[in-house]
């Protein structure tokens, strides 16, 4: 029979366990629909799933639609639990993405969407809850196509001119097929979407059942069976045990067949499969053969971990969702904490990502969540196995270290009859890239079974940073080189030496820290955008307005996890309950207040017994310790980065006589001073409009010595950024907006006496139905009030873009986002807190100069130099009486 393993995800409360209901009804697996909210799912097969009403853990139910046999594996739809869901994407075939028909495209059905461009799983989406009042197809699908991808056309009705005029504009075969016969064949159908290019979009209710069965159908008649090897592999991605407590390792066989008694390794264990169970909800069936294409779960392993590849298979990526937050357990008084963490390794074995530790120097015990409800569901289970009662404390952000430049990191240990030293290229990788290892190290200098084993070290630990003490990522650590002695070196002296080159590199490189951020969605009344978009600024956030109608708006942004993580009550509290606030993890960005978390972590790097900095090197039969910034004076091993540099100077020379025969074009100059003269800039100078080599070395002599004519300057602000950010303007707004307006005005005109350059206050307008665009003089500066649809942002980008080459353009404002924008465009910038500074510094200014004057001798300045003289002689002989 033919196999598919397909998998079932969604946003929260989309229908996703309806869904799967509808699906193992009709096609006669249950004679009865089970409803979550009447706790009796085919598939909520635990307890504290019923009582929630959520998915918690994944669960597989096995069905058949024709000949066909499928493996549905229902996935977690909360965001909370979604490192569970992505450890089950790694064995799909197929992905159900459900999409709730009321709310359209949220934030987590967008990570869902990201996740399976990742994992290059094929999609069929089904948008559940058409019943319901309001609900647009037209306006569903075109939400679908510009928010996930252009490719998702609806499957309803197929075998029409239109549908297979959409197909057509997907891939250039079906086009060149449906110019040819007028109709694509469904062999290309299901290979388009197999290959993403083609994403199938069913409608209908789930609970009523309407649309379902025409999906099932679509399902089996689009998706390619897949092909499976004869050589054996196999993908674990779940560890689970029974009311038993048996351990159960789950996998899916992609290679070959799979018997009890079979022996089963990873090159590291070898352990013997003593029972092959079946699982379809709650109830399983053991066999003693399974076939490749099948989703299992085996007895006998003590030492599988989710992730792992046996045979053929390659261990999986980490995951990319990843908990931010980490949390003390707080254990009962008399519970001893030796006695309990064994027993959390067990959780710690189903959830990788929990990353149980205890903490020695703080004495407790640490565990990192994704959010509240994962708080409730870890103490259940703690108390339900092993019937102890845990609190957990309010949580601390889990923060990130990299680098910024390359390094060469060396580590040393030599106490007496031991040797090895270890040479590290540490370089920056792309955020988001997490960690990797390579080598380029010559055998010559150390053997290859000693480079197995450094990268191995190097693998095993989670390294630490040298700002936080928190974990490094987004680099790439490479063996370059090393040493051994033939006689005193031993396993443990490259562990050592591996950890040390590790920090040393660390301790020379500029390291910077990163802070988990969040993408949001925020959907509020239109009356409350303002307090919304001052709340984000406020917490180092950016947004933008993504849509609107005449009541809501919809901001989508980003933020730093720390400022927004329980920002959902003040959003239900200032609009009422109208508001919602969806946020997914977007990833580590640079922080926003590192001082202040770098002094309250109290960290001290070259304190960190654990993690040492130095190295020991060895003279006169004792070992001694050397700090990371001499241990380059004392290393044995030529430095790699060093010797790269001799060796580039060595043969530049030879190549001049090939070099001065050639043409270099104004580009490759361009390319060569960016690569070379820009290359330490920083990244505060990175938005900088480079010269190219035709504007620095190649304009004309007539320019040469002609005195530049003067630029008039014009200074923009954002008029109610300003006013938000200073405290004065801010209260005052909040009773009386014109107050505060006028106030701004008075105080910028003022300004303009001071400093004669034309002044432009935009205030935001976008909202007044109908409004042109009004601009105001306002004694000596202009006001502007943009038109329907325009933010002063927009007004300000656009002049700033289109008048920089003509003026000394300053725009005044504390937005990220803008400000980002300004500087692409070659502007300067001031903060709201700069512009205050400026304007108060130029009162005082005044003030000073008019008190000069009030103190000066108008008689004295009348005089000629002669008179003046006399004068001062006439005065010093009458002192001297």
């Amino acid at each position: 029979m033919k196999k598919l393993v397909i998998g079932i995800l969604a946003h929260v409360d989309a229908g996703k366990t309806t869904l799967s209901e509808s699906i193992l009804y009709l096609s006669g697996k249950i004679g009865k629909l089970g409803r979550v909210d009447n706790k009796d799912a085919y598939l909520d097969t635990y307890e504290l799933e019923r009582a929630r009403g959520i998915t918690i853990f994944s669960k597989q139910a096995i069905f058949e639609i024709g000949e066909t046999q499928i493996t549905l594996l229902d996935t977690p739809g909360h965001v909370d639990f979604s490192a569970e869901m992505e450890r089950t994407l790694q064995v799909l075939d197929y992905a159900i993405l459900v999409i709730s028909g009321a709310d359209g495209v949220q934030g987590h059905t967008k990570t869902l969407w990201r996740l399976l461009h990742m994992y290059q799983i094929p999609v069929f989406l089904f948008v559940n809850k058409m019943d319901q009042n309001g609900t647009d197809k037209d306006k569903l699908m075109k939400a679908m196509k510009k928010q996930l991808d252009d490719g998702c056309l609806e499957f309803e009705p197929v075998k029409t001119d239109a549908f297979y005029d959409q197909l057509a504009m997907c891939e250039e075969i079906m086009l060149e097929a449906y110019l040819e016969t007028g109709q694509v064949e469904t062999a290309q159908i299901q290979k388009a979407v197999k290959e993403r290019k083609v994403f199938p979009c069913f409608f209908g209710s789930a609970l009523k059942l309407k649309g379902v069965e025409q999906f099932m159908q679509g399902l089996v008649k689009y998706a390619l069976i897949p092909y499976y090897p004869d050589e054996f592999g196999a993908k674990l991605f779940k560890i689970t045990r029974d009311e038993q407590g048996n351990r159960l390792t789950h996998m899916k066989l992609t290679g070959g067949k799979l018997k009890v008694k079979d022996v089963l390794t990873n090159k590291i264990w070898e352990e013997k499969v003593n029972q092959i169970r079946i699982y379809s909800g709650q109830k399983f069936e053991a066999v003693n053969e399974i076939e490749a294409g099948s989703v299992f779960a085996v007895t006998g392993l003590s030492q599988t971990r989710p992730g792992e590849g046996l045979g053929i298979e390659e261990a999986s990526k980490t995951p990319v969702l990843e908990p931010v937050l980490f949390y003390q357990i707080i254990l009962p008084e008399g519970c001893d904490p030796r006695v309990m963490i064994p027993k959390l390794r067990q959780i710690e074995e189903e959830e990788p990502e929990l990353h149980i530790v205890w903490n020695e120097q703080l004495q407790e015990i640490q565990v990192q969540i994704m959010g509240e409800v994962q708080i409730e569901i870890l103490q259940s289970l703690i108390q339900s196995r092993f019937g102890v009662p845990v609190a957990i404390d309010t949580g601390r952000i889990v923060y990130k270290e990299t680098i910024t430049n390359v390094v060469e990191g060396v580590g040393h240990f030599e106490p007496l009859r031991h040797y090895a030293e270890v040479h590290l290229l540490l370089t920056p990788g792309e955020p988001g890239s997490g960690l990797q290892f390579g080598v380029e190290c010559s055998e010559d200098s150390l053997s290859k079974s000693w480079q197995r084993l450094i990268l191995t070290h190097l693998e095993e630990k989670a390294h630490k940073g040298v700002l936080t003490g928190s974990v490094i990522t987004d680099m790439k650590i490479t063996l370059v080189s090393g040493r051994a002695h033939n006689k005193h070196t031993e396993g443990g002296d490259f562990r050592e030496a591996t950890y040390r080159a590790v920090r040393q590199g660390l301790k020379e490189s500029k390291s910077i820290l990163l802070e988990p951020f969040y993408a949001f969605q925020l959907e509020l009344p239109v009356k409350m955008v303002g307090r919304a978009m001052n709340d984000i600024e406020k917490m180092h956030g950016s947004c933008e307005i993504s849509q609107r109608n005449d009541e809501m708006v919809v901001l989508v942004g980003s933020s730093p996890v720390i400022t927004m993580r329980n920002y959902q009550q003040e959003v239900v509290a200032y609009t009422k309950g109208l508001g919602r606030l969806f946020c997914s993890l977007k990833g580590y960005e640079p922080c926003h207040n590192v001082e202040e978390v770098i002094e309250s972590s109290g960290y001290d790097s070259e304190r960190d017994l654990e993690n040492p900095t130095g190295s020991i090197f060895c003279a006169h039969g004792a070992g001694f310790l050397v700090d990371w910034n001499a241990v380059k004076d004392y290393m044995h091993v030529e430095s790699y980065l060093q010797k790269k540099d001799d060796l580039a100077g060595n043969t530049a020379p030879n190549q001049v006589s090939f070099t001065e025969e050639r043409w270099i074009s104004l580009e490759e100059i361009d390319q060569i001073i960016n690569n070379t003269f820009y290359a330490n800039q920083g990244k505060k100078s990175a938005w900088k409009r480079r010269k190219t080599a035709h504007e620095s070395y190649y304009e004309p002599a007539t320019h040469v010595g002609r005195q530049k004519e003067p630029v008039e300057e014009y200074l923009l602000v954002d008029g109610y950024n300003i006013i938000y950010a200073w405290p004065e303007l801010r209260e005052l707004a909040d009773d009386n907006m014109d107050g505060a307006r006028m106030k701004l005005l008075d105080a910028l005109s003022n300004y303009q006496g001071i400093r004669e350059c034309q002044i432009i206050v935009v205030f935001d307008a976008y909202l007044v139905q109908g409004h042109l665009e009004e601009v105001i003089d306002y004694h000596n500066i202009h006001m502007v009030y943009t038109r329907e649809a325009q933010t002063a942002d927009q007004y300000i980008e656009k002049f700033a873009h289109d008048n920089q080459k003509k003026y000394n353009i300053v725009v005044a404002t504390s937005d990220g986002l803008q400000q980002i924008i300004i500087r692409g465009a070659g502007c300067a910038l001031l903060s709201a807190r700069e512009l205050k500074v400026e304007i108060e510094g130029a009162n005082e200014r005044i003030k000073q100069e008019y008190q000069e004057i009030q103190k000066r001798n108008y008689l004295m300045d009348a005089l000629s130099p002669e008179a003046k003289q006399q004068m001062e002689e006439l005065i010093k002989k009458e002192n001297e009486k």
